[in-house]
């Protein structure tokens, strides 16, 4: 398949998890990953596995992500955690929706693969977040996209600001609102990568700051 679809991996010292998420990503997909400031070989395992490195100063979860974008020089993107929570392969399909103009925006729907991979403070956060959505637009999905593809030019005109962890919840908060056709499949949620802590999901203070960010997006 000929490439016309850039992988973002935002990470921040996820190189335990790189060293076996970068072989499993397709090989016709160009990689960027994100540098937001890790302290670990994040950058250095990446290039050694072929993908392109970006460095992002600014920290939050939306910087690193619009700087993928904007480095990206392909028509599509896919954007999806670099941690080993997620397969890179469960791509293909959301890839093939937009491609095919079935979707303006692919989005995957985690299906957690045992207990305890995704925290109650998390998965409680986010029925909070997108029952509201739910309730105020048109919004047609059932999670906050942690795997999504669309157009480059598309993302870029949609002109998401935030820069942290309220990056997805503007993201389907201003698709919905342009009347983006949407197409929502599952996919498998993983453990996270042995040596990595989620920034998010990793304890009930990340989670909390991470409702702060989606609340300030939704107020």
């Amino acid at each position: 398949m000929t490439t016309t679809c850039t992988l973002i991996l935002p990470c921040l010292n996820e190189a335990p998890a790189l060293r076996a998420v970068l072989p499993q990503v397709p090989t016709w997909l160009e990689v960027v990953v994100v540098d937001n400031g890790s302290t670990d070989d994040t950058a250095a395992i990446s290039r050694s596995l072929g993908a392109r490195v970006v460095h992002e100063q600014r920290p939050g979860y939306g910087a690193a992500v619009h700087a993928g974008i904007e480095a990206a020089t392909t028509d599509l993107v896919a954007v999806m955690d670099g941690d080993g929570s997620f397969d890179p392969s469960d791509l293909v399909p959301m890839i093939d929706d937009v491609a095919a103009g079935r979707a303006t925006m692919a989005v995957g729907r985690r299906r957690p693969t045992g207990r305890g991979v995704w925290p109650w403070h998390a998965r409680l956060g986010n029925r909070v977040v997108v029952a509201w959505l739910r309730l105020h637009s048109d919004f047609p999905v059932h999670d906050i996209a942690p795997m999504r593809v669309c157009r480059r030019d598309d993302l870029l005109a949609l002109g998401v600001e935030d820069r942290r962890f309220g990056y997805p919840v503007e993201l389907m908060q201003r698709a919905s609102r342009a009347g983006w056709r949407i197409t929502e499949r599952d996919v498998a949620y993983h453990p996270r990568a042995a040596g990595t802590r989620s920034k998010v999901s990793g304890s009930v203070r990340g989670t909390l700051r991470t409702a702060r960010d989606f609340l300030a997006v939704l107020a």
